[in-house]
């Protein structure tokens, strides 16, 4: 069987999704560039934390005090995409403090102050990427 390409600008349904009754179309620029590239749903447990569940998002760390390093599965092109995370208690504040092409670190801080916090056991943190994979 030969493998071949197949080239396209725009995808087009035929207006069965949603019980829509007419066709939706979208730009293939789109799907590459605008879409989610990874999420997590990181549950915190006394032991480490660990992925619930995820889409290109290999393996969570507890890299120091407040903060997680989560590992990609496919790279980025480059460190300019954005993460946006949150959190389930929303007593505490998450941020992106670093990114790179195969990982991006999520930071807790428990006030104003900056200090940084553990997130507490049975917690869930959330975390979308979008991008250019590489």
């Amino acid at each position: 069987m030969a493998n071949g390409t197949i080239a396209f600008d725009t995808l087009q349904t035929s207006g069965q999704i949603e019980s829509r009754t007419t066709g939706l179309s979208i730009d293939t620029d789109y799907l590459v560039h605008g879409s989610n590239k990874a999420w997590t749903n990181i549950l915190y447990t006394s032991a480490a934390p660990g992925i619930q569940d995820s889409f290109n998002a290999s393996s969570v760390a507890d890299t120091t005090t407040g903060e997680y390093t989560v590992t990609l599965s496919n790279n980025m092109a480059n460190s300019n995409y954005v993460c946006v995370s949150n959190q389930q208690d929303f007593a505490v504040e998450h941020q992106s403090p670093s990114l790179s092409t195969s990982t991006y670190a999520i930071r807790t801080i428990a006030d104003s102050s900056g200090a940084r916090a553990d997130i507490g056991n049975g917690t869930n943190s959330f975390a979308l990427i979008t991008g250019e994979l590489a």
